[in-house]
């Protein structure tokens, strides 16, 4: 059975203008021939990706999301930049072919970029693919060594060093995410406001030795060889990425990561199938990376309260524009129930 994650129809007012997009196309990316078809992958929460298949050769096009936009976000020309710097230095990157700005061809900047055809894990293994106990860690292990490499880049180096600010970096994470969930907020939302008071009074210092992070570093986006499933050929989604705190962006990430004796409210929300026989506790995976990179993580705690925070914040964004009427993707209905697990999670941690 095929396992390659496949695009779908574009879902109802997220159609783009198939005559403009060709155009600019043929304009900007060389030796294009044949006729223009146009999917959308179904699973994104944020940008919005779409197929774009010309003749025998199959494109990537990202574009912000319709409606209310957090003010930072969806930086088009910024997610592209990045993929320019890291590609020679980071190969897990997908190739970025052409970045506009112009509005006349769909209201909005967007960027396009090659595809990588492979396996992409959701909420559940697919039917016709199976790990067995070691492969699943041995996947994980890779997962977990793929982040610390990700770490190590050397970005003054490859032209990066105005990228992002490390100083103060957790702070303003702190602070921005927590004016982020209040603006979002909508009536039915829990408040929050003890975790991030706690979020705020626990701060630990700045990173000795800040990184290039990705920001949103999760199973799904990470694309695995169809051949050899434990081997990782890709890292997709870098719209948050910057340079800051490693441990952070290691707590963001594992604030996805729900394993076997988690509640069973938390499994609710789980994302992947990160609760299938072999698969790494997070403790593990933390213990693994802090080998691999030399790191010393003496408290995880604090990184992962701040993960599952900023993961309701990025729900209730989302869930804010279901909420009025701004996107019609009925998935996002459920996210208010997710939020709510999540403050639940974060202070059980904190108590």
């Amino acid at each position: 059975m095929d396992v390659i994650d496949k695009p779908r129809d574009i879902r109802s007012g997220e159609e783009l203008d198939i005559k403009k997009v060709n155009e600019f196309l043929r304009d900007s990316v060389p030796r294009l021939t044949g006729e223009i078809t146009i999917k959308q992958f179904p699973s994104g929460n944020s940008n919005l990706t779409y197929c774009i298949s010309i003749g025998n050769t199959e494109l990537i096009l990202r574009r912000p999301p319709f409606g209310k936009k957090a003010k930072s976000a969806h930086d088009m020309g910024r997610e592209y930049r990045i993929l320019k710097a890291l590609k020679p230095v980071f190969p897990y990157c997908p190739e970025p072919l052409a970045y506009s700005e112009d509005e006349s061809i769909m209201g909005c900047p967007f960027y396009v970029m090659e595809r990588l055809h492979g396996i992409i894990l959701r909420k559940e293994i697919p039917e016709g693919l199976e790990f067995t106990h070691d492969e699943m860690r041995k996947l994980c292990e890779n997962y977990i060594t793929l982040w610390a490499d990700l770490h190590s880049i050397d970005y003054k180096k490859i032209g990066l060093e105005n990228f992002g600010n490390p100083e103060g970096y957790v702070r303003r994470q702190v602070e921005g995410w927590s004016k982020r969930y209040r603006d979002a907020k909508t009536p039915d939302a829990p408040d929050f406001e003890r975790v991030m008071i706690w979020l705020h009074e626990h701060m630990p210092d700045d990173s000795a030795a800040p990184a290039v992070i990705h920001n949103d570093f999760k199973l799904d986006n990470v694309v695995l060889n169809p051949e050899k499933p434990t081997q990782i050929i890709g890292l997709l989604d870098w719209e948050m990425a910057t340079i800051g705190d490693p441990i952070m962006d290691l707590g963001s990430g594992l604030a996805y990561w729900v394993q076997n004796d988690d509640t069973d409210k938390l499994k609710m929300v789980r994302m992947h199938p990160t609760t299938a026989d072999g698969a790494l506790s997070r403790e593990q995976l933390v213990q693994h990376y802090s080998r691999t990179t030399g790191r010393v993580i003496e408290s995880f705690d604090y990184y992962y309260c701040f993960g599952l925070f900023r993961l309701a914040v990025i729900a209730q964004q989302i869930y804010y524009r279901y909420y009025h009427g701004q996107t019609k993707d009925q998935r996002f209905q459920f996210f208010i129930h997710g939020i709510r697990i999540f403050e639940d999670t974060a202070l059980s941690l904190i108590s």
